[in-house]
Protein backbone atom coordinates (compact mmCIF):
# COMPACT_ATOMS: atom_id res chain seq x y z
CA UNK A 1 0.00 0.00 0.00
CA UNK A 2 2.80 2.47 0.95
CA UNK A 3 4.35 1.63 -3.01
CA UNK A 4 1.01 2.22 -4.29
CA UNK A 5 0.54 6.03 -2.39
CA UNK A 6 4.22 6.85 -3.58
CA UNK A 7 3.50 6.07 -6.97
CA UNK A 8 0.80 8.42 -6.77
CA UNK A 9 2.51 11.24 -5.34
CA UNK A 10 5.02 10.81 -7.73
CA UNK A 11 2.69 10.99 -10.97
CA UNK A 12 1.33 13.58 -9.58
CA UNK A 13 4.34 15.68 -8.76
CA UNK A 14 5.43 14.97 -12.46
CA UNK A 15 2.20 15.48 -14.13
CA UNK A 16 1.62 19.25 -12.78
CA UNK A 17 5.36 19.87 -13.49
CA UNK A 18 4.44 18.98 -17.21
CA UNK A 19 1.63 20.90 -17.09
CA UNK A 20 3.22 24.06 -16.00
CA UNK A 21 6.01 23.44 -18.45
CA UNK A 22 4.12 23.10 -21.44
CA UNK A 23 1.61 26.37 -20.13
CA UNK A 24 5.10 28.88 -19.82
CA UNK A 25 6.32 27.40 -23.22
CA UNK A 26 2.50 28.16 -25.19
CA UNK A 27 2.87 31.65 -23.11
CA UNK A 28 6.25 32.36 -24.27
CA UNK A 29 6.38 35.50 -26.43
CA UNK A 30 8.21 35.28 -30.17
CA UNK A 31 11.53 36.08 -30.31
CA UNK A 32 12.55 39.96 -31.34
CA UNK A 33 14.95 40.80 -34.42
CA UNK A 34 17.66 42.58 -34.51
CA UNK A 35 16.60 46.08 -34.81
CA UNK A 36 19.64 48.28 -36.45
CA UNK A 37 19.38 52.07 -36.32
CA UNK A 38 20.90 53.73 -39.38
CA UNK A 39 23.88 56.26 -38.20
CA UNK A 40 23.00 60.17 -38.70
CA UNK A 41 25.00 61.35 -42.06
CA UNK A 42 28.04 63.48 -40.96
CA UNK A 43 28.88 66.85 -41.68
CA UNK A 44 30.40 65.65 -45.19
CA UNK A 45 26.97 63.45 -46.21
CA UNK A 46 28.89 59.98 -45.29
CA UNK A 47 27.37 57.44 -43.12
CA UNK A 48 29.82 55.85 -41.29
CA UNK A 49 29.07 51.81 -40.10
CA UNK A 50 32.09 51.01 -36.73
CA UNK A 51 33.11 47.13 -37.42
CA UNK A 52 31.87 45.49 -34.60
CA UNK A 53 33.12 42.08 -32.87
CA UNK A 54 31.98 39.54 -35.16
CA UNK A 55 31.05 41.73 -38.11
CA UNK A 56 32.31 40.74 -41.33
CA UNK A 57 30.55 41.98 -45.40
CA UNK A 58 27.75 39.67 -45.32
CA UNK A 59 26.55 39.88 -42.03
CA UNK A 60 27.17 43.71 -42.08
CA UNK A 61 25.02 43.75 -45.81
CA UNK A 62 22.38 42.18 -44.11
CA UNK A 63 22.28 44.42 -40.94
CA UNK A 64 22.42 47.47 -43.09
CA UNK A 65 20.57 46.65 -46.32
CA UNK A 66 23.71 47.67 -47.99
CA UNK A 67 24.86 45.18 -51.16
CA UNK A 68 28.63 43.62 -50.48
CA UNK A 69 29.87 44.58 -53.74
CA UNK A 70 28.72 48.66 -52.80
CA UNK A 71 31.08 47.55 -49.42
CA UNK A 72 33.99 46.91 -51.19
CA UNK A 73 34.22 49.53 -53.80
CA UNK A 74 33.31 52.49 -51.46
CA UNK A 75 35.82 51.22 -49.25
CA UNK A 76 38.23 50.07 -51.49
CA UNK A 77 38.45 46.55 -49.72
CA UNK A 78 40.27 43.27 -51.16
CA UNK A 79 38.22 40.29 -52.67
CA UNK A 80 37.74 38.81 -50.01
CA UNK A 81 36.31 41.65 -48.23
CA UNK A 82 38.38 41.66 -45.62
CA UNK A 83 37.53 44.30 -42.33
CA UNK A 84 39.25 44.77 -38.99
CA UNK A 85 37.29 45.71 -35.84
CA UNK A 86 36.94 49.23 -35.19
CA UNK A 87 37.43 50.39 -38.91
CA UNK A 88 34.72 52.44 -40.25
CA UNK A 89 33.06 51.81 -43.60
CA UNK A 90 31.45 54.27 -45.53
CA UNK A 91 27.69 52.53 -45.98
CA UNK A 92 25.59 55.35 -47.80
CA UNK A 93 26.15 59.28 -49.32
CA UNK A 94 23.70 61.56 -48.71
CA UNK A 95 23.59 65.46 -48.62
CA UNK A 96 25.53 67.40 -46.49
CA UNK A 97 23.98 68.18 -43.13
CA UNK A 98 23.70 72.17 -43.98
CA UNK A 99 21.36 71.31 -47.05
CA UNK A 100 17.88 70.07 -47.39
CA UNK A 101 16.12 68.61 -49.46
CA UNK A 102 13.66 69.92 -52.22
CA UNK A 103 9.96 69.65 -50.49
CA UNK A 104 8.14 66.44 -50.38
CA UNK A 105 11.02 64.63 -50.55
CA UNK A 106 11.92 62.04 -48.49
CA UNK A 107 15.90 60.57 -49.28
CA UNK A 108 17.42 57.20 -47.95
CA UNK A 109 20.83 57.15 -47.91
CA UNK A 110 23.08 54.80 -49.97
CA UNK A 111 24.89 54.47 -52.65
CA UNK A 112 24.42 57.02 -55.73
CA UNK A 113 27.56 57.65 -59.07
CA UNK A 114 27.65 60.59 -60.35
CA UNK A 115 29.82 61.80 -62.99
CA UNK A 116 30.34 65.26 -64.66
CA UNK A 117 32.31 65.51 -68.42
CA UNK A 118 32.90 69.01 -69.27
CA UNK A 119 32.97 70.41 -72.61
CA UNK A 120 33.91 74.04 -73.56
CA UNK A 121 31.68 76.59 -73.07
CA UNK A 122 28.02 76.92 -72.74
CA UNK A 123 25.86 76.42 -69.99
CA UNK A 124 25.66 73.25 -67.77
CA UNK A 125 23.38 70.37 -67.64
CA UNK A 126 22.45 67.67 -65.45
CA UNK A 127 20.93 64.47 -66.83
CA UNK A 128 19.52 62.03 -64.00
CA UNK A 129 18.09 58.85 -64.39
CA UNK A 130 15.31 56.98 -61.95
CA UNK A 131 16.01 53.54 -62.89
CA UNK A 132 14.27 50.25 -62.19
CA UNK A 133 17.07 48.48 -59.97
CA UNK A 134 15.86 44.99 -60.68
CA UNK A 135 18.71 42.97 -59.18
CA UNK A 136 18.75 45.87 -55.95
CA UNK A 137 22.87 45.83 -56.25
CA UNK A 138 22.73 49.71 -56.47
CA UNK A 139 24.50 50.06 -59.47
CA UNK A 140 22.61 50.50 -63.25
CA UNK A 141 23.30 47.80 -66.11
CA UNK A 142 23.55 49.75 -69.00
CA UNK A 143 24.29 48.85 -72.55
CA UNK A 144 24.58 51.39 -75.38
CA UNK A 145 25.55 50.91 -78.78
CA UNK A 146 28.92 53.05 -80.98
CA UNK A 147 26.43 55.99 -81.40
CA UNK A 148 25.70 55.91 -77.10
CA UNK A 149 22.68 55.06 -77.55
CA UNK A 150 20.84 52.44 -74.94
CA UNK A 151 20.18 49.15 -75.73
CA UNK A 152 16.87 47.36 -74.47
CA UNK A 153 18.61 44.14 -73.81
CA UNK A 154 20.96 44.56 -70.80
CA UNK A 155 19.51 48.22 -69.67
CA UNK A 156 17.85 48.55 -66.33
CA UNK A 157 14.90 50.75 -67.84
CA UNK A 158 13.96 54.44 -66.18
CA UNK A 159 11.06 54.38 -63.68
CA UNK A 160 7.66 56.44 -64.98
CA UNK A 161 6.06 58.89 -62.62
CA UNK A 162 8.94 59.92 -60.64
CA UNK A 163 9.72 63.13 -59.72
CA UNK A 164 13.17 65.10 -60.28
CA UNK A 165 14.07 68.11 -58.31
CA UNK A 166 17.18 70.02 -59.23
CA UNK A 167 17.60 73.14 -56.71
CA UNK A 168 20.43 75.54 -56.33
CA UNK A 169 21.88 76.31 -52.37
CA UNK A 170 21.22 79.88 -52.98
CA UNK A 171 17.72 79.38 -54.01
CA UNK A 172 17.70 81.11 -57.57
CA UNK A 173 17.16 78.36 -59.04
CA UNK A 174 14.45 75.39 -58.96
CA UNK A 175 13.24 72.96 -61.33
CA UNK A 176 10.80 69.91 -61.13
CA UNK A 177 10.98 67.04 -64.03
CA UNK A 178 9.15 64.08 -64.37
CA UNK A 179 10.20 61.03 -65.48
CA UNK A 180 8.78 58.94 -68.37
CA UNK A 181 8.96 55.10 -69.68
CA UNK A 182 12.01 54.39 -71.41
CA UNK A 183 15.81 54.32 -71.12
CA UNK A 184 16.58 57.83 -71.52
CA UNK A 185 17.34 59.98 -68.32
CA UNK A 186 15.34 63.42 -68.02
CA UNK A 187 18.19 66.31 -68.36
CA UNK A 188 17.96 69.86 -66.91
CA UNK A 189 19.80 72.11 -69.29
CA UNK A 190 20.73 76.05 -69.30
CA UNK A 191 21.94 75.37 -66.00
CA UNK A 192 23.80 78.09 -64.65
CA UNK A 193 27.49 77.44 -62.60
CA UNK A 194 26.82 77.46 -59.10
CA UNK A 195 26.03 74.63 -56.26
CA UNK A 196 23.15 72.40 -56.27
CA UNK A 197 20.76 69.69 -54.46
CA UNK A 198 19.59 66.82 -56.89
CA UNK A 199 16.80 64.88 -55.30
CA UNK A 200 14.18 62.07 -56.34
CA UNK A 201 10.86 60.60 -55.40
CA UNK A 202 9.68 57.56 -56.42
CA UNK A 203 6.15 56.62 -57.45
CA UNK A 204 4.12 54.80 -55.01
CA UNK A 205 5.16 50.87 -55.23
CA UNK A 206 8.52 51.33 -55.70
CA UNK A 207 11.73 51.15 -52.63
CA UNK A 208 14.75 52.68 -53.27
CA UNK A 209 18.06 51.20 -53.29
CA UNK A 210 20.23 53.93 -53.71
CA UNK A 211 20.70 57.86 -51.92
CA UNK A 212 17.87 59.71 -52.96
CA UNK A 213 19.55 63.16 -53.09
CA UNK A 214 22.90 64.40 -53.71
CA UNK A 215 24.94 67.84 -53.76
CA UNK A 216 26.73 69.15 -56.59
CA UNK A 217 28.89 71.72 -57.85
CA UNK A 218 28.37 72.46 -61.91
CA UNK A 219 30.39 74.98 -64.25
CA UNK A 220 29.70 76.34 -67.63
CA UNK A 221 29.78 73.57 -69.83
CA UNK A 222 29.49 70.40 -67.30
CA UNK A 223 27.33 67.89 -68.20
CA UNK A 224 26.93 65.78 -64.66
CA UNK A 225 24.97 62.41 -64.53
CA UNK A 226 23.33 60.84 -61.42
CA UNK A 227 21.53 57.56 -61.22
CA UNK A 228 18.84 57.28 -58.56
CA UNK A 229 18.02 53.51 -58.10
CA UNK A 230 14.21 51.89 -57.05
CA UNK A 231 12.84 48.70 -56.65
CA UNK A 232 9.40 47.20 -57.00
CA UNK A 233 8.73 46.52 -53.80
CA UNK A 234 8.28 42.62 -52.82
CA UNK A 235 5.31 40.97 -52.84
CA UNK A 236 6.31 38.30 -50.43
CA UNK A 237 4.21 37.31 -47.21
CA UNK A 238 4.93 39.56 -44.61
CA UNK A 239 3.64 36.79 -42.14
CA UNK A 240 5.71 35.90 -38.81
CA UNK A 241 8.04 33.08 -39.53
CA UNK A 242 8.21 32.14 -35.59
CA UNK A 243 6.81 28.74 -35.51
CA UNK A 244 3.50 28.72 -33.84
CA UNK A 245 3.78 26.11 -30.19
CA UNK A 246 2.29 22.85 -30.02
CA UNK A 247 -1.05 22.77 -28.17
CA UNK A 248 0.11 18.95 -27.57
CA UNK A 249 2.53 18.99 -24.57
CA UNK A 250 -0.37 21.27 -22.46
CA UNK A 251 -2.71 17.85 -23.46
CA UNK A 252 -0.44 15.42 -22.64
CA UNK A 253 0.08 17.02 -19.22
CA UNK A 254 -3.40 17.70 -18.47
CA UNK A 255 -3.84 14.11 -19.29
CA UNK A 256 -1.08 12.73 -16.90
CA UNK A 257 -2.91 15.22 -14.39
CA UNK A 258 -5.57 14.07 -14.76
CA UNK A 259 -4.55 9.81 -14.53
CA UNK A 260 -2.79 11.24 -11.20
CA UNK A 261 -5.90 12.19 -9.47
CA UNK A 262 -7.58 8.93 -10.76
CA UNK A 263 -4.88 6.65 -8.78
CA UNK A 264 -4.95 8.49 -5.87
CA UNK A 265 -9.01 8.21 -5.51
CA UNK A 266 -7.86 4.30 -6.21
CA UNK A 267 -5.80 4.45 -3.63
CA UNK A 268 -8.00 6.36 -1.52
CA UNK A 269 -10.86 3.50 -1.75
CA UNK A 270 -8.09 0.58 -1.54
CA UNK A 271 -7.67 2.02 2.14
CA UNK A 272 -11.17 1.22 2.78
Amino acid sequence: MRNKRILVIVVFLAAFLLLRLSFAALAAPAAQGQVYATPTPGADGRIIYVVEEGDNCQRISLLTGVSMEFLRQTNHLDENCSIQIGQQLVIGISAPAAVSPAPGLSPTPTSVLPTATPVSGGAAEVCVALYDDVNGDGLRQANTDALGNYLPTGTEPIVAGGAISLTSLTGTYSRTLDTVEGYDPVCFTDVPDGKYSVSAAVPDGYNPTTVLNYSLEVKPGDITYVSFGAQVKSQTSTESETPTQSPILGVVGALLLLGGIGLGVFAWRMRK
